[in-house]
């Protein structure tokens, strides 16, 4: 009888463990910009924006070109300098048709300058490792040394040009430009001694804040 039991309780075990025991897979997609890589480019387009002048685009029905941008630059750009316009009296046309002055816009760039500097031993890459007997379709390894860091530090600073020219839709004559205006901002990540980052910057995804 104790056998019986004994070995109905293995098997109850070995139940409980086969149902507790698996694995699972999430999913992950990565954007193609970073956060951080986002909001250093598009918070330097608003601060170029915020620099140029549209007094005499006020009252004016205006259609804005931006067939001169860079096909990565123009949704946030455009979208915020339309935002712009609209606030300094503008009525912003959705036809050329429709406008009596078109304001065409330019960019001299907008992106993103990263410097890197660490005092230490940095990562080492080996050969790969593999048997060439095994033939062109074996897996072959390689071996990685961790980094060792003193104190390291990843400077990130985002850049954007931001100018406008205005012309009669009708003559083609000039009435007003503005810019170029450059924007700036910053993200910078410090590890000492292995503990980080620490992280200042002047855009919303760091923790502290450090205007320039």
């Amino acid at each position: 009888m104790d056998k019986i039991l004994l070995k109905l309780s293995y098997a109850v075990l070995l139940s409980i463990f086969g149902a507790l025991s698996g694995c699972s897979t999430v999913r992950v997609t990565d954007p193609s910009a970073t956060a951080t890589q986002q909001y250093l480019t598009s918070e330097a387009v608003s601060r170029a924006i915020s620099q140029l002048s549209f007094e005499s685009l006020r009252g004016r029905k205006v259609f804005i070109d931006n067939s001169y941008l860079a096909e990565a630059e123009k949704g946030f750009a455009t979208a915020e300098f339309r935002a712009v316009v609209l606030q300094a009296g503008a009525y912003v046309k959705a036809e050329r048709s429709e406008a009596e002055m078109i304001i065409e816009m330019r960019s001299n760039g907008i992106g993103i300058d990263r410097y890197q500097s660490m005092v230490g031993i940095p990562a080492i890459y080996g050969p790969p490792t593999g048997s060439e007997a095994a033939g062109a379709g074996a897996i072959t390894q390689t071996v990685v040394t961790p980094e060792v860091a003193l104190t390291k530090n990843i400077r990130q600073v985002g850049f954007a040009s931001i100018s406008y020219v205005a012309y009669w839709a009708d003559t083609g004559e000039i009435v007003t430009e503005s810019g170029p205006y450059v924007g700036k901002t910053l993200r910078e990540d410090w590890w000492f001694l292995g503990f980080g980052p620490r992280t200042i910057g002047n855009v919303p995804v760091v923790d502290r804040t450090l205007e320039q």
